[in-house]
């Protein structure tokens, strides 16, 4: 998806010729220590950063200048660490936000979400503001599955959480990317995330090592 990335702020390249692969119903996972450049990489395929170098492809098409909005619009979704839930709206309006995309009658998705993740469905009418860590997360990885993926990317989802809801997740995870769907997270519990992952990068000081 990413070949040779090279990118950062204000003139300083954080990644330098890094390369990343996602395959159709496969687990990537870029672990490293802090500020080696694991957002930035993820920011870098989603266009939310201008590349110094390097191109990004989807489906075989470049889509290296494409707009952050249209790479959704293509289906790829993203998961921010923070601030990934809209705190004054109910989970239930939530997850339909996420499907604004669609023209399509959305009900049935939601229902799926319901289904992997059982409690949102009891507190689908509760404010996502009044919810703990760990099903905020759900919250925001269900509105990112609103859209119907084919790509799904996770900025660090077990950020926070008790190792009981971190192994929820992970669980959680494993069954999407059994549906086809691709998945690449940044997570800083690389052991555990290792563990599910079926392709690893290890990035230290912008460069990475598969």
């Amino acid at each position: 998806m990413g070949s040779n990335l090279t990118a950062g702020y204000g003139g300083v390249d954080i990644i330098k010729n890094i390369t990343l692969e996602i395959k159709q119903g496969e687990i990537a996972v870029i672990v490293g220590p802090n500020g080696a450049g694991k957002s930035t990489a993820m920011k870098a395929l989603l266009g939310m950063l201008k590349l110094t170098d390097g191109s990004v492809s989807f489906s075989q098409d470049d889509i290296t200048t494409m707009l952050p909005q249209d790479r959704v619009n293509l289906g790829i979704a993203f998961v921010p660490q923070t601030h990934n839930v809209f705190t004054g709206m109910s989970v239930e309006e939530n997850l339909e936000m996420g499907g604004f995309i669609r023209s399509e009658d959305i009900s049935h998705t939601i229902e799926d979400i319901y289904n992997l993740f059982p409690i949102l469905k009891e507190k689908r009418n509760q404010n996502a503001g009044e919810l703990s860590g760990g099903q905020r997360q759900q919250v925001a990885f269900g509105r990112a599955l609103m859209t119907k993926p084919k790509i799904l990317m996770l900025d660090e989802p077990t950020a926070g959480v008790s190792p009981i809801v971190m192994d929820e997740l992970f669980s959680r995870i494993i069954e999407v990317g059994k549906t086809g769907v691709g998945i690449l997270m940044v997570e800083q519990n690389a052991k555990q995330a290792l563990n599910i992952a079926d392709r690893g990068y290890v990035l230290v000081n912008g460069k990475n090592s598969r």
